[in-house]
């Protein structure tokens, strides 16, 4: 079921304390918020001594509210010159603050406006779920949840060093301190993790200690005369920890450039390989393409991927524009029409449901949909404010202008082989190409083409684009969507399709699947068609990979073999040191942004960008647990 997010208005006691009258308490302490981070929080936890010469130090806090603890950590982080190399903070907020109530509240602490400033620009919308802010150039990771925590805990990853229990009191909100929450946050320790927080309620005692915390009570914070401090002396896994950051990445198209980015800025030595002269030429070459979600009522999978999708893929551009590299996209919002009432009704449901932002999502008439396009429009629909076209080659080409990232092009691969730790590429000729001890396959639909990632269900779809001269600033100005999409005109053309068909090998253009195209056109521009020019039928024929499910591939390979006859499998084993990064279909660019997020994150040993059921939602094992179960009941 979809979360609905309800997010905080900033409100004052009268002695100027922010305050919360959905909970009738304080954010903070008058005696100061910053002072209670240093004493409660930091040296609760033995900070920032405990962090110094790590390489990477994970803190998880229960309620982010006004940001505050996230900005006195920061900004001690910022201060210490034994810091450790990168400070990831996982937060998680029921009722969060717009961007410009933050802003303001902070106001009050002029010496944080720097980091404030930063924040507050990459601040997501209020859309439930886990948000992923790269801060300080990629040393610090918020990772912050939006929605109950109760159950958000539930469902993130993380070995978390240090935690933050921070919230409204245990008397004001007692669900956040409950005997199951701090059982979960046993789960997410890390060996000897350490907590504090201002609460020295016996019944939080007592949940902590039977979550296997040892506690003590420590001097309190200004007029409280008592705080509460512990270690996890449970049974706890470490983080793991690559032993070299080196990896291949085949393929340069939106998924294996999205990877080797991320990983680059992680500090870790890429090699991509591909058969091509250049980035981009395969599925990922298309003059323009979509960056939108697809909301359902009940939240499924697939809404909820392309939401985290949609968001993550937005910031990546928008990291990309600060990045000052060439990567072509416009801010023009998409519109996604209704294909008739009963499905009008359905998308006014959606909106009415969810209550989403309306920098998010809004339903409009197709009067306002007309009014936006430029063009008169036959229906409503949906409207995405935040929606994008984008150029997929340029994107490849920007997210290889990152160092740490070498790039061989015209290679073609004969084999793959693991000799010892390291999987090597061989030419025909015997010479080899390049190795790491970490091989990502992102070759689209030649995944399968290898014999250790032969047995992945990835199909090819064919898809037709239709090429269409356009002047600039002509109508239509956003991305228009009807059971096919048209884009606004980019470098005198715009694109109008797509086909697809499954199994079809064919690389020729085709007049029927252009005429294909075009009668999706009028269908979404009435009248539009009979504006053009003879387009001959220009356009380009690619390929996509697809998944059973329509859900990307991403994660370890499995090792082949016949499952299907084990009835009680329930752990896969996977080939060491291979990733497979494959079936985004026709979502390449929604969902090439957040998977290499994810990917990237189990490879380095962060806190994943993803949602535990998400990410099972997406793993290459997946497939072959459900031949397991089948099996196990066709034989019961």
């Amino acid at each position: 079921m979809f979360e609905r997010i309800e997010p905080a208005v900033l409100e004052f006691a009268e002695d100027g304390t922010p305050w919360s009258s959905r909970f009738g308490d304080v954010y903070h302490t008058d005696q100061g918020a910053l002072g209670q981070a240093a004493h409660v929080f930091l040296a609760g936890n033995g900070l920032p001594g405990r962090w110094q010469g790590r390489d990477r130090f994970v803190i998880v806090e229960t309620g982010f509210g006004l940001g505050l603890n996230f900005l006195a950590t920061w900004q001690t982080w910022r201060h210490d010159p034994a810091r450790p190399h990168r400070l990831h903070f996982v937060s998680f907020e029921k009722h969060p603050f717009s961007a410009a109530d933050l802003a303001r509240a902070h106001q009050a602490f002029p010496a944080l406006k720097p980091l404030s400033d930063q924040l507050c620009s990459q601040w997501p919308l209020a859309t439930p779920g886990l948000h992923r802010l790269s801060l300080d150039a990629d040393r610090v990771i918020l990772s912050l949840y939006l929605g109950d925590a109760v159950d958000g805990l539930g469902r993130v990853h993380a070995r978390a060093d240090a935690f933050y229990l921070d919230g409204f009191s245990p008397a004001k909100n007692p669900d956040l301190w409950s005997e199951r929450v701090c059982h979960q946050l046993a789960a997410l320790a890390a060996p000897d993790a350490t907590l504090a927080t201002w609460s020295v309620s016996g019944q939080v005692r007592r949940h902590l200690a039977y979550a296997h915390f040892d506690l003590e009570k420590a001097p309190g914070y200004a007029g409280k005369r008592e705080m509460l401090v512990g270690r996890f002396v449970g049974q706890a896994t470490p983080a793991p920890a690559p032993a070299e950051r080196s990896a291949i990445v085949v393929g340069a198209g939106i998924a294996g450039t999205s990877i080797a980015n991320r990983l680059a800025r992680l500090d870790w030595k890429v090699t991509v390989v591909d058969q091509a002269e250049g980035p981009g030429h395969g599925a990922s070459g298309n003059h323009a393409g979509v960056l939108r979600p697809l909301p359902s009522l009940d939240d499924n999978r697939i809404s909820r991927l392309t939401r985290a999708g949609s968001l993550a893929g937005r910031r990546h551009l928008e990291w990309l524009d600060a990045q000052a590299v060439s990567a072509h996209w416009g801010a023009t919002g998409v519109l996604h029409l209704a294909v008739d009432a009963a499905h009008a009704e359905r998308q006014k449901a959606v909106v009415e449901a969810h209550q989403a932002p309306v920098a998010y999502q809004q339903f409009i008439s197709a009067s306002r949909a007309s009014d936006i396009a430029g063009w008169p429009l036959p229906a409503g629909g949906w409207w995405f404010p935040s929606g994008a076209w984008v150029n997929p080659p340029s994107v490849c080409r920007a997210n290889l202008h990152q160092a740490n990232i070498q790039c061989r092009f015209d290679m073609h691969i004969h084999d793959i082989v693991r000799e010892h730790d390291q999987w090597v590429l061989m030419a025909e000729d015997g010479v080899r190409i390049a190795h790491a001890p970490v091989l990502i396959l992102a070759n689209g639909v030649g995944i399968r083409s290898f014999p250790d990632s032969a047995s992945l269900p990835v199909r090819a779809a064919r898809g037709q684009v239709s090429h269409l001269p356009a002047a600039a600033s002509s109508p239509p100005h956003v991305v228009v969507c009807r059971q096919g999409y048209v884009t606004p005109a980019f470098n005198g053309m715009r694109c109008a399709g797509a086909t697809f068909i499954v199994d079809d090998d064919g690389t020729e253009l085709r007049a029927d699947e252009h005429a294909e195209n075009m009668e999706k056109l009028e269908y979404m521009l009435p009248g539009f068609g009979d504006t053009l020019p003879p387009t001959d039928g220009a356009g380009r024929v690619g390929f996509r990979p697809v998944s059973p499910d329509r859900l990307p591939i991403a994660g370890g390979v499995p090792v082949p073999g016949d499952y299907a006859s084990d009835a009680t499998l329930d752990v896969i084993e996977r080939m060491p040191g291979l990733y497979a990064l494959s079936g985004f279909g026709a979502r390449g660019i929604v969902w090439s942004a957040i998977v290499a997020d994810q990917l990237a994150s189990e490879l380095n040993g962060d806190p994943w960008a993803l949602e535990t059921d998400l990410r099972d939602s997406i793993d290459p094992g997946r497939f072959v647990l459900r031949k397991a179960r089948k099996a196990a009941t066709d034989r019961s």
